[in-house]
């Protein structure tokens, strides 16, 4: 299992900063782990949860590993993992 969290450092709703959540090894350990974490399901968006900076060191004491923003997304690509916002045509 190996389940990765960036830095608070991403400004998000109510003037929190904002970490993502994210699995190497597949959406159902990601979402078993938020199950765990307590994240509702609304903050999951499409490859990973957003999460608020009061969450980062109770992920950590479950067992996420902490490690940079550009190490998270490297090890969400090399794995396959990365699900990138669908952008449709301009209107």
């Amino acid at each position: 299992m190996t389940v990765l969290i960036d830095p608070p450092h991403w400004p998000g709703p109510r003037g929190l900063m904002w970490s993502h959540l994210v699995s190497d090894t597949s959406h159902a350990e990601l979402h078993d782990f938020a199950v765990r974490l307590g994240v509702p399901a609304r903050a999951f968006d499409r490859d990973h949860y957003d999460v608020p900076e009061g969450v980062h060191a109770r992920a950590v004491s479950l067992g996420a590993h902490a490690v940079s923003s550009r190490e998270l997304l490297r090890r969400l690509i090399d794995a396959g993992l990365r699900r990138r916002k669908v952008h449709g045509p301009p209107s």
